[in-house]
């Protein structure tokens, strides 16, 4: 007989202010559509492509960082 223990459920609560002020209109956070224990970025709108986004707010990352 094993226990399941419980799995952290990431919510808005955990997103930082400053993520969530930078989202551009047309995109949310909700739950994901491939970890249900994580949030997801979602468009409640067609986006072009080539669309460009930003400014963006935080310390730029290697590809290898993330």
């Amino acid at each position: 007989n094993t226990t399941d223990s419980p799995v952290a459920v990431e919510t808005l609560d955990d997103v930082p202010e400053h993520v969530l002020r930078g989202l551009p209109e047309d995109v949310k956070l909700f739950p994901s559509a491939v970890d249900k224990t994580r949030l997801g970025v979602w468009a409640t709108k067609s986006i072009l492509k080539g669309k460009k986004f930003g400014p963006f707010v935080g310390d730029k990352k290697k590809r290898s960082q993330v």
